[in-house]
């Protein structure tokens, strides 16, 4: 597997134009070229077509960091995170699936490069819930959205607004906008002071591209092959009181439910329990395989 040493030195006091040079001189790869570099690291832990595959996608990397630069923090330590989740993307990429290197490895890159963030900028004391970082990555977006380009606190319509689109109290919104009042740079700014290229030439497209489509659509029939296994340990009756309580739209009710089977309102939610609880244990037992897999094959390549 690729190092840091087998890609373009990036240092913090180091020329951040310099290295944005260097990377572009990795070719893009073919769809047919990155299938079979996918393969033989899968199947023989061939470390030069892992290189070649982390290379030719740090231009990826360094355009995703960019998208996060508004946080405070060098730019070259969100790259250099973002290649690590570029690499572990690659030791766990499988060519098989039949989708892009780039669309799996965009979550490997983001998330590497979001817990970095989240470490340095020490949320613990205001908390870690799905909607606090929620709240992190998109009050700045939803901010430029609302014009609210003043510096200090918000206007508390717009408090109000955020607070609600995100599902986070209105003190949170505040809490965090101070947090967040940092210096920003203009996004026209040059790269290198005899060149024409800007940062915002860097910048990701925020819109939803046909890869970030196809990931989501990937995930989602991922997790819902897990969970038509799952239900497998489900009898008949089970199976269908668990899908009419909780996985229709408009779910049934106890007393409907207890008129067909014949039985009371309070055995049907036993068994509505009893069945959840059995789905949980294996749609936990079914992850912890599937990662089990994972990192079966990442110490397979890391011996290799």
């Amino acid at each position: 597997m690729a190092s840091r040493n087998n890609i373009p030195a990036l240092t913090p006091d180091g020329s951040l134009s310099h290295y944005l040079d260097e990377i572009r001189k990795f070719p893009m790869l073919e769809p047919e070229e990155e299938y079979m570099l996918g393969k033989r690291l899968q199947e023989h832990g061939d470390t030069k077509a892992a290189h070649k595959m982390v290379t030719s996608h740090l231009r990826l990397v360094a355009k995703i960091a960019m998208g996060y630069r508004g946080y405070g923090l060098p730019v070259q330590e969100l790259i250099s995170e973002g290649n690590v989740g570029m690499m572990q993307a690659v030791k766990r990429f499988d060519p098989d699936k039949g989708f892009r290197l780039a669309t799996y490895a965009m979550w490997w890159i983001r998330a590497a490069i979001q817990e970095y963030i989240l470490r340095s900028w020490s949320l613990v004391k205001m908390g870690t819930t799905a909607a606090q970082k929620k709240l992190f990555f998109n009050l700045r977006k939803l901010k430029g959205q609302l014009q609210a380009i003043e510096e200090g606190d918000l206007h508390p319509d717009m408090v109000t607004t955020i607070a609600t689109k995100l599902q986070v109290s209105e003190q949170e919104v505040i809490d965090m906008n101070r947090r967040l009042a940092a210096p920003d740079h203009s996004l026209n700014a040059p790269l290198r002071i005899d060149g024409d290229e800007e940062w915002v030439d860097w910048l990701t497209d925020d819109s939803e591209t046909q890869e970030d489509t196809f990931g989501d659509a990937e995930e989602l029939s991922q997790r819902r092959a897990m969970l038509e296994g799952a239900m497998k340990v489900l009898n008949d009756r089970e199976r269908h009181i668990l899908t009419e309580r909780r996985l229709k739209d408009n779910p049934s009710t106890l007393e409907e439910l207890s008129q067909e089977y014949g039985v009371s309102r309070e055995r049907v939610r036993q068994i509505e329990v009893r069945a959840f609880e059995k789905l949980q244990r294996a749609m936990k037992n079914a992850a912890s395989e599937q990662r089990n897999r994972a990192e079966k094959r990442r110490v397979a390549l890391t011996k290799a």
